[in-house]
């Protein structure tokens, strides 16, 4: 067996005995996250290639609408034509955001740093006042999500809770600027990253990272 296919196994087995620890309608989110927290920046593509061998390209249900890999083909800045907005909402920090939107394919911000910011805080006074939260992305500002869309802002933040990161579903996503990728990979029509479509019992659900959708809305007011 050749090194690399014999160390590719290794890490899909390595990968399978971590997510054993998870229920199991996370196992698969665990087994994607397993995969790409071990792995060094020198066998990301390597690895990534296993990943999607072992889940399938996949066609998701509508109305999630499929994209191209095109989509996030090398521009002026990353995947991306321009750097992530100097003043993000929440505090987010802007090194983190920019590498994440635009430099990345596969990581993520660290499960629960949507917590360490002014989201949550933000977000429970926008429901007392019966509204909803428009989620910009922190590269252009277009809207990409808005939420909470058929539940309660405490639910919304429950299942955000749940999983480590603000998770939306299909009706809450603004598919004029969102697409789906074949391997689950959730962008915007101007090539930021913006996390993954991880589906479970209910049906397709968007983990998205906060840094990516902190943006705020070019000449105009929040919503």
């Amino acid at each position: 067996m050749p090194r690399h296919s014999h160390s590719s196994l290794l890490l899909l087995a390595s990968a399978l005995g971590s997510a054993s620890a998870f229920t199991s309608s996370s196992s698969s989110t665990a087994l994607r996250r397993t995969l790409i927290a071990t792995t060094s920046p020198t066998t990301t593509s390597r690895s990534m290639s296993v990943l999607d061998s072992f889940f399938g390209k996949k066609e998701f249900a509508a109305p999630c609408i499929m994209g191209d890999e095109s989509i996030m083909s090398p521009k002026a800045h990353g995947t991306s034509e321009t750097p992530v907005q100097k003043d993000l909402r929440w505090n987010c920090d802007y090194d983190t955001a920019d590498r994440i939107c635009n430099f990345n394919r596969h990581y993520a911000e660290y499960a629960g740093y949507w917590l360490t910011t002014s989201f949550v805080e933000d977000a429970r006074t926008v429901a007392k006042e019966g509204k909803e939260i428009t989620f910009y992305d922190s590269n252009t500002g277009k809207p990409l999500f808005v939420a909470p869309k058929g539940r309660s802002m405490e639910d919304f933040l429950k299942e955000s809770g749940s999983h480590g990161w603000p998770s939306f579903r299909d009706e809450e996503v603004v598919w004029e600027n969102v697409r789906c990728l074949a391997d689950g990979e959730s962008v915007s029509v101007d090539g930021t990253h913006l996390g993954h479509n991880l589906p479970d019992s209910s049906g397709n659900r968007y983990c998205i990272n906060l840094v990516s959708v902190a943006g705020r809305p070019v000449g105009g007011e929040e919503e």
